[in-house]
């Protein structure tokens, strides 16, 4: 399980050395999400910093809302972005692995990533990487 506080920490030192500035938090409470999102305002944009709950893994994604549509939620893949900047000064705390939009967009090897459970990988079939360690799976 991740430590909420160093995951809010880390987003406020990055955020403050790209020129950004922390807007919220959504932490996954249930069951799904898989990650937490930190969400950074930035002039022309938002960017979430997104933390798989369960793993050390961070990546740069839209931020993406959590809707309830007739009790169902919306559930759809996130979209990895290129922030080089933000991706290099996540890169500087050394308990964490930052993966680049390239890497997430990738093909998923699940020989690569043991830790994540295989009946899940038979049933939901990620293809990329990101889906696999990013999603909405209950």
């Amino acid at each position: 399980m991740i430590d909420l506080r160093y995951f809010r920490l880390i987003c406020y030192k990055a955020a403050e050395r790209t020129g950004g500035r922390v807007v919220e938090f959504r932490v996954a409470a249930g069951v799904a999400p898989n990650f937490h999102q930190g969400i950074i305002a930035y002039r022309d944009r938002r960017v979430a910093v997104v933390c798989n709950r369960d793993s050390e893994v961070l990546a740069v994604a839209e931020p993406r809302v959590i809707e309830f549509v007739d009790e169902a939620r919306d559930s759809g893949p996130l979209v990895f972005v290129d922030a080089p900047d933000l991706v290099s000064v996540l890169g500087q705390w050394p308990r964490f692995r930052v993966l680049s939009a390239a890497e997430l967009n990738g093909r998923f090897d699940p020989a690569a990533w043991p830790g994540i459970d295989p009946t899940d990988l038979e049933y939901w079939k990620p293809v990329t990487l990101g889906e696999a360690l990013f999603n909405y799976w209950d």
